[in-house]
């Protein structure tokens, strides 16, 4: 028999919760980890290594390599049968371009933006993903939902006009990253999920991530190389870069096991903690200066956010009862025809 606490709560449920809550902490953890070690790495006034492009292609070298041996040497995960070169070209390419896109722009924008004002910024995902899934036809317009959509934007205007270091650069490079982004999920849904294909955190980084890699080259090449160059007596030190590239590996596992263990939704909620966490230790350890106006407009995007989550989950749950239901409908009819055989043969 299951073991009951005093609560009247089965043991073996309450070593579920303690298993999610360990996974949300892991990932909070590192996603918290990367993006303060990314800010020290890159801002002027820290470690001062002004290279994002570089930075990334450190990250998607060592991602690549660990990948591969994961797959090729190890043989923990295998590959999807279904993947094949054209299909690699239409669909991996574009989303690695993206990709690419999207991480170079959202580290550059660590050498102009504090680490708070940027996950604020950050709140307009759900926006940007919304539009875009609209324009290429995922989505449908519904004018809840646009309410919905303008209450977070509004709440993030809030929050800009509240900066105290507020940077046009900055700020249009982390818009850039978001609409990217949010265009890649989107592609993502449209040129791999609608044909069946999954890829978990391991398999999409030996496949994108050379992809990334290649893509930031000509870039690279013209922007940072010349500079770099100049820059020959620099040192990087290993053990910083080292572990950086760690920590950004290990983030992509903990998204497989967050999301593998739990849910989609327990990490947007998660999302909202470490976002918080960020804001607080950003004002308390990094010193950034954190405004009453920042505090309320963010206060209304989080609401906003908030809310579309518990819509989307509603949405789900009434999809998951109507799937349900149409799999009674059959099984019904199943044993229907099966009656009717039975009395025809007597």
């Amino acid at each position: 028999m299951m073991k009951e606490s005093n609560g009247g709560v089965s043991d073996s449920v309450i070593r579920k919760v303690l298993v999610s809550y360990f996974y949300v902490a892991i990932w909070i953890f590192l996603s918290f980890s990367v993006i303060v070690y990314n800010k020290y790495i890159l801002d002027p006034k820290m470690y001062n290594w002004p290279f994002p492009i570089s930075l990334t292609m450190i990250h998607m070298a060592f991602c690549s390599f660990l990948a591969f041996i994961a797959i090729h040497v190890f043989r923990f995960i295998e590959l999807p049968s279904s993947m094949n070169g054209d299909l690699y070209v239409s669909s991996v390419l574009p989303i690695g371009a993206l990709y690419s896109l999207s991480l170079w722009f959202s580290n550059s924008a660590y050498m102009y933006l504090s680490v708070s004002f940027i996950q604020m910024l950050k709140a307009l995902m759900p926006v940007a993903v919304y539009s875009i899934g609209i324009m290429f036809k995922k989505e449908t317009f519904k004018s809840s939902t646009m309410l919905n959509m303008l209450s977070i934007s509004f709440g993030v205007a809030i929050a800009a006009y509240g900066e105290a270091r507020f940077n046009v650069t900055g700020v249009s490079l982390q818009l850039a990253a978001v609409a990217f982004e949010a265009t890649r999920l989107v592609l993502i849904q449209i040129l791999l999920t609608s044909k069946g294909i999954s890829l978990n955190p391991i398999t999409s980084l030996y496949y994108v991530a050379p992809c990334c890699l290649a893509f930031l080259v000509v870039p690279w090449w013209f922007v940072e190389l010349p500079r770099l160059r100049s820059a020959a007596s620099f040192q990087p030190d290993l053990v910083i870069f080292g572990t950086n590239s760690i920590c950004a590996f290990a983030l992509n596992l903990a998204v497989f096991l967050l999301v593998g263990k739990t849910s989609a939704l327990t990490m947007n909620v998660a999302g909202v903690v470490k976002d918080w966490l960020l804001i607080a230790f950003s004002w308390s350890v990094i010193r950034d200066t954190i405004t009453p106006l920042n505090l309320i407009g963010y206060g209304i995007a989080f609401l906003g956010v908030a809310f579309y989550n518990h819509a989307k989950l509603q949405a789900l749950k009434v999809k998951e009862m109507q799937k349900k239901a149409q799999q009674q409908d059959e099984e019904s009819g199943a044993l229907l025809d099966g009656d009717k055989k039975s009395e025809n043969q007597v």
